[in-house]
């Protein structure tokens, strides 16, 4: 596969920001990177590319938080996301990425605009409960499968639950990482992983180092109080993201 050396260069700044972003805020930045790579392929190779890289990335996370996440907020969400692939990979064919990204895209700006309006009522965790958890779990499931936006919904949750900044960080990656693996499974069952793929993902996998070590260490150093406005500025910049690419397609996608 002969790829440009732009490409290189746009696909590693990219994995360097994901890389921070997942192992120091779980900031949902890598819905960025299929639209920046697709600069230059398409964006069914971008996403076959860029899966084994985010499940690298993904097994650094699970295993430095290993010991602050939390188990039953996982347990109440992977059924919903399990629901979220199977659904979308039934539909995969006929489902438009557009309109899902918009759909987020509005979720997330949705839980932003809950925060301020809401967070000198109450500094108390939401409880849980079953039926919301499924469906932010489906919607997180199926849009990671469609349009690569498995993060957003999830973080809206896990925000309300007011967790500490390690244990929110550590409870999103073994969502994510779960998610991830079951996209794997589905991806190669539909055909779209190749050894050409593959090789691409090799030579961009040591670049993973660097995002995630610079991650690592500004989770360390950040205060909790700062961590949480982070967060929601990466959650914005998310949804205005998303918005961004698909509002322009989508009077066409309707």
């Amino acid at each position: 596969m002969d790829l440009p050396l732009s490409f290189y260069i746009v696909a590693g700044i990219a994995i360097i920001v994901t890389g921070i972003s997942k192992s120091g805020f779980a900031g949902g930045l890598g819905v960025m990177n299929v639209p920046l790579l697709s600069l230059f392929i398409t964006p069914q190779l971008a996403l076959a590319i860029l899966v084994p890289i985010l499940l690298v990335m993904d097994l650094f996370v699970v295993w430095h938080y290993r010991r602050t996440w939390n188990k039953a907020i996982v347990l109440a969400i992977i059924p919903g996301a399990i629901f979220g692939i199977i659904l979308g990979t039934m539909t995969f064919q006929f489902m438009d990425g557009d309109f899902i990204k918009f759909a987020i895209g509005i979720l997330s700006l949705t839980f932003v605009m809950q925060f301020f309006f809401t967070r000198k009522k109450s500094e108390d965790a939401k409880p849980l409960g079953r039926i919301l958890p499924f469906i932010l779990g489906s919607a997180s499931g199926f849009a990671g499968f469609i349009a690569h936006a498995a993060g957003p919904p999830v973080k809206g949750l896990l925000l309300q639950q007011r967790l500490e900044k390690s244990e929110f960080v550590g409870t999103n990656g073994y969502f994510v990482f779960g998610v991830n693996i079951m996209k794997l499974f589905a991806y190669v069952g539909l055909g779209q992983m190749s050894l050409e793929s593959m090789k691409v993902s090799l030579t961009l996998s040591p670049i993973i180092l660097v995002g995630i070590g610079l991650g690592t260490y500004l989770h360390k150093i950040i205060d909790p109080k700062l961590f949480i406005k982070v967060v929601y500025v990466l959650l914005t910049v998310v949804g205005l993201k998303l918005l961004w690419d698909s509002v322009p397609n989508l009077s066409f996608a309707l």
